[in-house]
């Protein structure tokens, strides 16, 4: 029996990763959860899983959990307390931002392993936390479907044997449209995804391709590649979870359906699997995998990922909080959609790299790009 705790367990991997560990009670138990506003949701998971402890955004809605034999906790300080809980053999962290980063930090100092789906903990802070978690003897297990493949390719081999990575990305919801097209799409048509059912806010990181540059400046951390051996391509029927070329050139895939349950489950049982009650891949049925070069002038947000890996140091503290402004004025109608990357361009251009920045600045840099007044 693993004992887990989920951050974020109102969102879409949280709510799969729910789904999992009732799929499977002799296996997994969970212990904690926190939610954000979703008060409602983490009520009824309490009520139908019985969690040692559960975390709340605000301090008002811990009153609501009177009835229940349960820890109540709040903010910052609560996710924390969720993710450092003594009982925890596996923290599932599928919190959205950058606020993922400090109890990640956290649990790893208390050596419980990361089952880790929030892509801001390694985009602003990869180097320092695999220091932190070789230092702490603990696993960083990813649950991206992405790297969650290249992951189940690299059991058993020498990661100093490979030639590149190959990451793919379906393209999100306006793949078949040009650039002039996106000037004028909605926000509706952007959550619209042809594929995965996710967050909003992952969401629109689809659509503008930087949850796919996001991806690239996890995969250095998360395999210790330099920036040559990652590349990305299109695959709009997102069967090929992502693939890794050894120097003798042979190439290893990762196959599978568009279910996010099946890497959230592989995570938890990892180095084991168990059944999955899922439908099988049907390769008959798929009849044709399709492949296209990325262009990174059509996928800017992508370009500038790399750019920020290059670069290192702060700038990807840049790239994803200005980032995740900007993506919240696009759902709240403030700005368009193409005014993302201008938004992330502008700010890059302009930022004093801090190299090798401690926690400490990464979190001030990260909280002084998210509290500037932006005009477009």
């Amino acid at each position: 029996m693993k004992n887990i705790a989920i951050l974020g367990a109102s969102g879409s991997i949280g709510q799969q990763a729910i789904d999992v560990i009732e799929r499977h009670p002799e296996h997994f138990n969970l212990v904690g959860l926190s939610v954000g506003k979703r008060v409602d949701e983490a009520i009824d998971i309490v009520s139908r899983l019985n969690p040692d402890i559960v975390s709340v955004q605000y301090e008002a809605d811990m009153a609501r959990f009177a009835e229940f034999d349960v820890e109540v906790v709040c903010g910052a300080e609560g996710l924390k307390a969720v993710a450092t809980a003594s009982h925890n053999d596996l923290v599932l962290n599928a919190l959205v931002g950058s606020v993922g980063l400090p109890p990640t930090i956290a649990a790893i100092e208390q050596g419980i392993d990361i089952a880790l789906a929030n892509k801001e903990t390694l985009v602003v802070a990869g180097e320092l936390v695999m220091a932190h978690a070789k230092k702490h003897g603990v696993n960083i297990l990813p649950v991206d479907s992405e790297h969650a493949a290249i992951f189940q390719c690299l059991n058993g081999e020498d990661h100093r044997q490979i030639k590149k990575i190959t990451i793919t990305a379906s393209g999100g919801s306006f793949r078949d449209l040009s650039r002039d097209q996106l000037e004028s799409v909605t926000v509706e048509d952007a959550l619209n995804h042809p594929n995965w059912s996710m967050g909003q806010k992952i969401t629109i990181d689809s659509a503008t391709m930087m949850n796919k540059g996001f991806e690239v400046i996890e995969a250095k951390w998360l395999f210790d590649l330099d920036i040559e051996q990652i590349e990305t391509i299109l695959h709009k029927e997102s069967i090929i979870h992502s693939m890794v070329e050894f120097v003798d050139t042979s190439v290893m895939a990762q196959l599978g359906t568009p279910d996010m349950r099946m890497p959230i489950q592989y995570a938890f049982t990892y180095p084991n699997r168990i059944e999955h009650d899922a439908p099988s891949l049907n390769l008959a049925e798929v009849a044709q995998l399709n492949f296209k070069a990325m262009d990174l002038d059509r996928y800017r947000c992508l370009k500038y990922a790399y750019d920020a890996l290059k670069i290192g140091g702060t700038m990807p503290v840049v790239l994803n909080a200005v980032n995740e402004v900007a993506v919240a004025k696009f759902l709240n109608r403030e700005i368009g959609f193409l005014d993302i990357e201008r938004l992330i361009e502008r700010e890059m251009k302009a930022h004093q790299v801090i190299e090798h920045p401690t926690l400490e600045q990464i979190l001030a840099v990260d909280k002084q790009y998210k509290s500037k007044e932006y005009e477009v």
